[in-house]
């Protein structure tokens, strides 16, 4: 049986009487010993899933294990345990208490927990020590470099041995040579026995990975595609709001309604495009999943572009003309 298991995991995030959903259905799986990589761009639900794995979140449906443990099961009190002594987290800005040394900042969690003074400085001494700190372990914060602060950070994750660790994109603010520090440290922790799963987008990490996880598909750039031409019978769903995609449209004939999901149930229409209009740019210009879904109102015949095929059609003029209209209208929505 895999360390963690996470099973059909749906959170969803009501704004006004509109919904979004970062996670949708997510399946994931990990055995002990694995470092994980969650892959996707900002925005894409990696935190959300952080937060549910960490006991910090509670997700709209499905369900996440922990060890056997279903974290979403746990009273108030087993869910402080949980939070405290199974998982620990390293925060992408390293959240470390600048008035304290590096050592007091590893053993802040442990005197928070009960454990004695002298338990806690011996256990602090030791991972700093194991992650090359053990000359700076006086030092606060303001005296470290970002890949050091980092480390103390991790070392403090480590502090109750915990089988799950939890890292926010923990290279994000660290040069080529304050990564390797960092990734040595996580890559051998992972070796212990434990399960470390990192959201990030640096593609510096994928080399120590054991499973890779993307968030959303990536697509690629399909610049030499052609036009191609598109039927849809009326009530045929085009693409639906959340999903990705690297193409655009240009209604041909017919009709295409844009509607979004309401927060209560049920859909509002955000838009209705005759022939000759565009839409469906946001999501390939800006690696976005689609903000509504697209509909045939009456039977229709679309074209698909890439980026690049419309530009190379009917210039860039025309197409930021259109994305200003809507970003001024509703933000861009029915751009989609």
């Amino acid at each position: 049986m895999a360390h963690v298991e996470v099973r059909d995991l749906v959170v969803e995030y009501r704004n006004g009487s509109y919904s979004t959903k970062p996670l949708d259905g997510l399946q994931l799986t990990a055995d002990k010993g694995s470092l994980v990589l969650l892959l996707g761009p900002s925005g894409c639900g990696k935190t959300t899933l952080l937060s549910c794995l960490g006991g910090i979140l509670s997700p709209t449906s499905g369900t996440v294990q922990v060890g056997g443990t279903d974290v979403g099961a746990l009273d108030r009190g087993a869910l402080l345990h949980y939070r405290r002594h199974e998982v620990g987290i390293v925060f992408q800005a390293f959240n470390l208490v600048p008035s304290l040394s590096a050592l007091e900042n590893v053993m802040l969690p442990l005197t928070g927990a009960g454990v004695s003074t002298k338990a806690a400085r011996a256990r602090a001494t030791e991972l700093l020590e194991r992650v090359g700190l053990g000359e700076r372990m006086s030092h606060r914060p303001g005296a470290l470099s970002g890949g050091q602060q980092q480390r103390v950070a991790i070392a403090r994750a480590f502090a109750h041995d915990p089988k799950l660790v939890l890292a926010d994109e923990p290279t994000a603010h660290l040069d080529y040579v304050q990564v390797e520090g960092v990734l040595r440290v996580l890559r051998s922790m992972a070796d212990d026995g434990r399960v470390v799963i990192v959201s990030t987008h640096d593609d510096r990490m994928l080399p120590i990975a054991d499973q890779l996880h993307e968030m959303q598909p990536r697509f690629l750039a399909h610049r030499h595609q052609e036009p191609e031409e598109i039927v849809l019978p009326a009530g045929t769903v085009l693409f639906r709001q959340g999903e990705r995609g690297d193409l655009l449209y240009l209604i041909q004939s017919g009709r295409m309604r844009m509607e979004r999901e309401r927060s209560e149930g049920g859909v509002a229409v955000l838009a209705v495009l005759e022939a000759g209009d565009h839409f469906g740019e946001m999501a390939p210009l800006f690696d976005l999943p689609r903000s509504a879904t697209a509909v045939a109102d009456v039977d229709t015949v679309l074209t698909s572009y890439t980026i690049d095929a419309f530009k190379q059609q009917f210039g860039l003029e025309r197409l930021g003309s259109v994305l200003g209209r809507r970003a001024a209208a509703d933000g861009g929505a029915a751009a989609s």
